[in-house]
């Protein structure tokens, strides 16, 4: 572990145990386990979960030992997480939740981020929360959040509506950290949030040095994704890293290219794998997971809570994947802020297309429409998100919505 932080285990009632950390600078003592209210289960809401059901799981994390809850105002889950929170005491749990201060075409003003930032204390029922992120900041956005967002939201925190001011970077489209790594630099952000994996690893090269020099803290996002949670997933990831000469054709030759992760002494999973590895990095703080049901949010608990990867495993996970950037980063459905918008113009049905054959569909109904007016885009594609977002902040246009619902993925984009 880095020199200023401070492990603590925790023995609890039933036996297990939370290990606790110094969030950098910060000085809060937090779980190294960190509830994260977002991602593609939003506490079981994404698949149907009610909102009982979702305070349910955030009070038995907390039963469990976790303290640090990580929550946005674009997750719908600040309500969940106000309700089970309203009978503790404060100060025994960390709050961090998060805005969008440029989106996918939607670039916001100080004073939205300020009403965003009360709306969400409102909501939570409290006065302040510990941590106050800007949420997936693009790099092209960073100078004009830099001067124009940043003072404002300084002012907020000296009326004490948040602690300290944090940043989470938008891993699909900024592989190499830039964001944060200016962040850092800058030494105005005393939190970041950073996306790393056991198949993207370069936040140890590029982000860790620089964050436990200056002391800021680090919340871990991605640990898990979508590519981690079926063998199909990451076999057909892997298998076109071979075909792109990125990996050696061993592991295409290998039924299951991670099966070496799992043995007696390693581990009992390849989820609880990715939690392990990157867990025990000593630039990790808190592990942020996400979950849908409690036997799920035990299993994480326990990962994370559990002794580091073998070496042998540890390090053929680096001599294989350590040089791989922007593998398993595609955003969930549902990702991002919602916008009011007026009815919709033209639908577009994409189903049963492949990326990026929908946003290319997309565009092109778009160039035959006015301005402001507004289109619906269905897609049965999960890996489509992200070319949505990315599409949209590049192209001008602003995407006002972006849902779920069963195995359609629904996108609504305002031509601008």
């Amino acid at each position: 572990m880095a020199g200023y932080k401070q492990d603590l285990k925790v023995t609890l009632i039933h036996g297990h145990f939370m290990e606790y950390t110094i969030l950098g600078r910060t000085g809060l003592k937090v779980s190294v386990a960190g509830l994260g209210c977002g991602g593609g289960s939003k506490l079981g809401l994404s698949s149907g979960g009610t909102e009982d059901t979702a305070v349910g799981l955030i009070r038995k994390a907390i039963d469990l030992g976790v303290n640090f809850i990580d929550t946005a105002s674009s997750y719908g889950t600040e309500p969940a997480v106000g309700k089970a929170i309203a009978d503790i005491n404060r100060d025994d749990v960390v709050l961090s939740t998060k805005f969008h201060p440029a989106w996918a075409g939607v670039v916001v003003t100080p004073e939205e981020i300020i009403n965003g930032l009360e709306n969400s204390l409102k909501t939570l029922g409290v006065e302040y929360v510990d941590v106050f992120h800007l949420h997936g900041l693009y790099p092209k956005w960073y100078g004009h959040v830099l001067d124009n967002i940043v003072p404002k939201l300084l002012e907020e925190r000296d009326k004490g509506k948040f602690k300290y001011l944090g940043v989470t970077e938008n891993a699909p489209g900024d592989h190499r950290h830039e964001t944060l790594i200016k962040a850092i630099e800058e030494n105005l952000f005393d939190v970041v949030m950073v996306a790393y994996h056991m198949l993207n690893q370069n936040a140890e090269q590029l982000v860790f040095p620089q964050s436990q020099e200056k002391k800021v803290g680090t919340l871990i996002m991605f640990a898990v994704r979508r590519i981690f949670t079926k063998l199909d997933y990451y076999k057909e990831a892997i298998d076109t890293l071979v075909d792109q000469g990125k990996l050696p054709d061993s592991l295409s030759n290998n039924d299951d290219p991670l099966s070496f992760l799992i043995s007696e002494n390693g581990a009992s999973s390849i989820i609880d794998a990715c939690y392990r590895f990157v867990r025990h990095h000593s630039g990790s703080d808190v592990i942020l997971f996400g979950t849908g049901s409690e036997d799920h949010l035990r299993s994480n608990v326990k990962s994370i809570n559990s002794d580091p990867l073998p070496e042998t495993d540890q390090r053929k996970l680096r001599e294989l994947f350590s040089h791989l950037e922007g593998v398993g980063l595609e955003y969930p459905g549902g990702s991002g802020p919602k916008v009011e918008h007026r009815e919709v113009d033209v639908e577009l049905d994409t189903s049963g297309l492949k990326c990026p054959l929908p946003v290319l569909k997309a565009k092109k109904e778009l160039r035959g429409m006015e301005n402001q007016q507004v289109l619906r885009v269905i897609s049965t594609d999960p890996s489509s998100a992200t070319d949505f977002i990315e599409y949209c902040d590049n192209s001008g246009n602003r995407l006002l919505d972006s849902k779920v619902s069963g195995n359609e993925y629904i996108y609504v984009i305002e031509k601008s």
